[in-house]
């Protein structure tokens, strides 16, 4: 059968196999928004950016398939167990198991509590909306590209994402934006230059944009990549679910 495009009805089998899933990833992929979902038989994959998710019946043509031939690096995210003996097989040493950290999607933010952080940016520093010349600069700098890295253009990004971004003496160190968008909300994607970590600017510039989205009836959706990320979320009032299996693949 091979691999097909998730396209009409079988959109309907890949939306029907991922039942049950709550990411906003995968959902960009079934709503299409953003990225792209897959069928292969009775398995389905949903790719955006640089994260791929597998549901369904484990597949190893679905595992090998590559949608964008030049990509070198996939955050692979099994959607049961039964996936990974055959992910590791393929792949072997060029997958690095790692877990992560779910957080649940039904926050009720306090306004005021978040204002609050949002008032601690520490002096010296400004903050704003993600505009042009900041979306520019994300292109040039690696540490923050993933700010703007799945929009076609800065127009795309203003009519569809939104960031909030920290300055020092004009110049971003430290920022909080929609890696990914889907219907009614946001994927988070929060990044701070390394030499301006821990001086509490992410979590005045996370604040700022969940309190950006609230007024834009948007959910602004949080997955944890390490312990230190699940604390920042449960400071903002997000509550952790759960943790989960990934693997970083070199393919």
């Amino acid at each position: 059968m091979g691999v097909q495009n998730a396209e009409n009805e079988q959109l309907e089998r890949a939306r029907s196999i991922f039942s049950g899933w709550n990411e906003t990833m995968i959902a960009s992929c079934l709503q299409g928004v953003m990225g792209k979902a897959f069928v292969c038989g009775d398995a389905a994959a949903a790719f955006l950016g640089d994260c791929s998710f597998y549901a369904g019946t484990p597949s190893e043509e679905l595992l090998r398939f590559k949608p964008n031939p030049e990509s070198h690096f996939v955050i692979m995210v099994p959607g049961s167990q039964d996936w990974e003996p055959l992910l590791e097989e393929i792949y072997g040493e060029k997958a690095e198991k790692v877990t992560r950290y779910a957080i649940r999607k039904d926050t009720v933010f306090d306004r005021a509590h978040l204002e609050k952080i949002k008032a601690q940016l520490p002096k010296g520093y400004t903050m704003e909306l993600l505009g042009e010349d900041t979306y520019s600069y994300c292109q040039e700098n690696e540490w923050c590209r993933d700010w703007v890295s799945q929009f076609d253009s800065y127009e795309d990004f203003h009519r569809r994402g939104l960031g909030m971004v920290v300055k020092k003496d004009g110049v971003p160190v430290c920022g909080a934006s929609s890696y990914s968008v889907y219907q009614g909300g946001i994927e988070i994607q929060i990044d701070t230059r390394q030499d301006f970590r821990r001086r509490g600017l992410a979590a005045a510039a996370a604040a700022g944009l969940i309190l950006e989205c609230m007024d834009r009836n948007l959910y602004p959706s949080w997955d944890g990549a390490n312990l230190w990320s699940v604390a920042l979320a449960e400071k903002l009032g997000y509550t952790f679910d759960h943790e989960y299996d990934a693997y970083f693949v070199n393919w």
